[in-house]
């Protein structure tokens, strides 16, 4: 089932309500459900066939004493198919406290993750999420969430023909840093 860019809006905004935890389940345990209206993102974009919209930590939908950011990936004709998280960053003595919840959240949910031929990172291929920690600056770290819908290959091939790159270029150059970004 499609959803549109209400529902993933809604999820956000329902996240922090008890009755979200009875709602379906969307990415990061957030809820799908109705909206009567949508808060602006912080910014939109657009490149090829996907426009991001981010949401900074100073909107409701990006509340929360972790969060950085939120960027909503819409792809053109698939709707929504992928929320990155980005925690703000915090120094490294804090890591297990900060990781540990989201990472027992995540086997609670999707089992045992596999690693990621990237450096502290794992992957729920089950939940199509990923969960990642990053260095910032200094003794800083980073956490990212990344959670794919299920049409986001389809999404990624219209990408390729409309940019010359996979979708999923973005995402590695948050990942890793020293990759090149799309042109």
């Amino acid at each position: 089932m499609r959803r549109s860019w209400a529902s993933l809006a809604g999820a956000i905004l329902l996240a922090g309500t008890p009755a979200a935890v009875r709602a379906q389940e969307a990415p990061f345990g957030l809820s799908w459900g109705p909206l009567t209206s949508v808060p602006r993102p912080s910014m939109v974009d657009r490149e090829g066939t996907i426009n991001p919209c981010t949401t900074f930590h100073d909107r409701p939908t990006a509340a929360g004493g972790m969060t950085q950011e939120v960027v909503l990936e819409v792809c053109k004709d698939e709707g929504p198919q992928q929320v990155v998280w980005v925690s703000q960053s915090f120094p490294e003595d804090e890591l297990a406290t900060r990781y540990g919840p989201i990472y027992r959240e995540g086997v609670q949910r999707y089992g045992l993750p596999q690693d990621d031929p990237r450096p502290h990172t794992v992957v729920w291929p089950g939940g199509r999420t990923l969960l990642a920690v990053r260095p910032v600056s200094g003794d800083q770290k980073r956490l990212i969430m990344i959670s794919t819908g299920d049409r986001y290959e389809r999404c990624s091939d219209a990408h390729v023909v409309a940019t010359g790159h996979r979708a999923s270029l973005h995402t590695s150059t948050l990942l890793d840093p020293d990759e090149p970004g799309p042109r």
